[in-house]
């Protein structure tokens, strides 16, 4: 009897620990708009396979310039299709594991819920001091809320009213510190079980800019990580597709 009790203490010593052992991590880089569902994704991976993912958001096109200065992330997620297909060019990511993982959406977003009536009509009237965009050379929803404002014929109008961050979050961050009364973000940033978390917004139509297809690919830094490679699988999975729908992206 206390042979077997001594046994079975050394087994739960021994379990743990080999478990630990055996996980890895994975370094990913990924676009600001998508932090939230990545977390709520992350916590779901290290609960079902024990492999931790070690995040680091930023505009996409911070990102890029990072990997192309030695960053040592293992996957990238993008907020466009353009940036994975020039690192896969320019021989930084693993040819044939692209795929599109989200299509986003631009919404005009601000943390009064009385400012926005559904429309574009706050626009027309510019009667507001400051409006956020992200920065559209390192931000694809910063390119598509210039998109916006072209198909309104409201760029110059709107021009000094710019404040412009260098990425998504930083965008939203104008808004919610009250730097600018509203803003172009990510309907993921506000956005949550089918329901706006705060404020008020205007769900822009998705005709009035370029699609935001979000992919996502195998750098060339985690090709002999098995986990980099369970994780772009786990992101094709009905339970990572659940959540991402849960912020409002829309899935093939």
């Amino acid at each position: 009897m206390t042979h077997i009790k001594k046994s079975s203490y050394i087994l739960a010593l021994v379990l743990p620990f080999s478990f630990s052992a055996l996980a890895e991590e994975v370094k990913v880089a990924v676009a600001a708009n998508f932090s939230k569902p990545v977390a709520e994704i992350a916590k779901s991976f290290e609960q079902d396979t024990g492999n931790k993912l070690i995040v680091s958001p930023a505009s996409t096109g911070k990102l890029y310039v990072q990997v192309k200065n030695g960053a040592p992330f293992e996957v990238f997620l993008s907020a466009d299709n353009k940036t994975p297909k020039k690192l896969l060019d320019e021989s930084y990511a693993v040819a044939g594991t692209e795929f599109t993982y989200a299509k986003g959406k631009l919404v005009l977003w601000s943390g009064d819920a009385e400012k926005i009536k559904d429309d574009d009509s706050i626009l027309r009237q510019a009667s507001f001091k400051h409006l956020a965009v992200a920065n559209p050379k390192t931000a694809p929803y910063g390119a598509a809320a210039y998109e916006v404002m072209e198909q309104l014929k409201l760029t110059d109008t709107l021009k000094e009213k710019l404040v412009q961050g260098e990425n998504i979050a930083q965008t939203k961050q104008f808004v919610e510190s009250g730097n600018a009364e509203l803003g172009f973000v990510a309907l993921s940033q506000v956005f949550k079980n089918s329901k706006l978390t705060s404020g008020s917004m205007w769900e822009i139509p998705t005709t009035m800019y370029s699609p935001i297809l979000q992919d996502a690919v195998l750098l060339k830094a985690g090709e002999k990580n098995a986990a980099a490679k369970a994780f772009l699988d786990y992101l094709k999975s009905e339970k990572a597709k659940t959540i991402i729908q849960g912020y409002g992206y829309l899935i093939d």
